[in-house]
């Protein structure tokens, strides 16, 4: 069953009815669904099928520090939609969006349980990281949560964090890694590769006649690979392909505008719009000017038969090429 989304609290009760479902929930904002996310999604799945209750989350949009401190406020890693789908994809039955803004900051710890977790969407377990805050000013910690669980009839499970390497996984960790190019750290805090999603954009031409062939990405996710050439597999018509991908601004044609260009191994089509999705695995090089476009083709050329022999040394998922 596909997730459903509602967008207030008015909307979940109106959906449910009077006789709607209670349900187990779990709070945040879930900004690139990391490891440590996925274990709280899971047990909310879990015990949400072994009481016969609704699986929820809530979330919020935009991103509570874009409103509060927006001088401050990270790049995110995924957008709602990819977000969403994420939540689907875990088995949750319901997603709670809540609009972020002035008002929403200035509801107290006490109403926020009330109007949220009580009354529209019946919790009967709330299940949320050792370092949860919420309501005005952040004032609501696990301990009152515990405390109003117990006053409201529902019980709290404390999920305690995913650790790797000795540091806890969090969405910070996640962004620092994808920033710096570390692909393979940021694959193991997420448990799969950074991808970026997005549309074809349709380019300026001069990679197809002068060097290689390339699709470009046009995406709406804010926190992007540092510049260079990534080993990748870009997924265009539903299929993959293996490839390799450059994020930069194109020096050697002195380009200026941020491009993120994808060589398909094997891909011939011209398509020109279109979803498209790229996986990264790992980072090659820098992105640097060369003195010409033959100097710059036989560099792509080496980078290729690089990526190439990653593919088979490393990658065990299947691939069109």
């Amino acid at each position: 069953m596909a997730l459903a989304v509602l967008h207030s609290a008015e909307e979940w009760i109106a959906r449910g009815g009077a006789k709607r479902k209670p349900a187990v929930v779990t709070i945040g904002n879930f900004d690139g669904v990391h490891s440590g996310h996925q274990e709280i999604l899971r047990r909310v799945v879990e015990r949400a099928a072994k009481q016969d209750l609704l699986g929820a989350v809530l979330t919020f949009d935009p991103h509570p520090a874009r409103v509060l401190r927006p001088d401050a406020a990270p790049l995110l890693l995924m957008t709602l939609e990819q977000r969403l789908h994420a939540f689907n994809q875990a088995g949750l039955d319901a997603a709670l969006v809540m609009q972020f803004d002035l008002e929403v900051a200035k509801i107290s710890a006490e109403d926020f349980v009330r109007l949220f977790l009580v009354e529209a969407m019946r919790a009967q377990v709330v299940l949320v990281g050792g370092n949860f805050r919420f309501g005005h000013r952040q004032m609501g910690d696990v301990s009152l949560l515990t405390e109003l669980g117990r006053q409201c009839g529902f019980e709290v499970e404390v999920v305690p964090p995913v650790v790797l390497g000795g540091a806890v996984v969090s969405s910070t960790a996640v962004r620092a890694a994808v920033r710096e190019g570390c692909m393979e750290d940021a694959a193991k805090l997420l448990g799969r590769p950074f991808a970026l999603e997005g549309e074809i954009r349709t380019g300026t031409g001069q990679g197809r006649k002068l060097v290689v062939p390339t699709l470009n990405l046009a995406t709406e996710q804010e926190c992007l690979p540092k510049n260079g050439v990534y080993v990748t597999e870009t997924s265009v018509r539903g299929r993959a392909y293996r490839s390799v991908t450059n994020v930069g601004v194109r020096p050697t044609f002195e380009g200026t505008r941020l491009a993120i260009e994808s060589h398909l191994f094997g891909f011939s089509e011209d398509v020109t719009s279109g979803p498209m999705q790229i996986l990264f695995h790992t980072r090659l090089r820098d992105e640097r000017k060369f003195a010409g476009p033959d100097a710059l083709r036989e560099q792509i050329l080496m980078d290729i038969e690089r990526a190439q022999h990653y593919f088979e040394v490393t990658v065990k998922t299947p691939a069109n090429q």
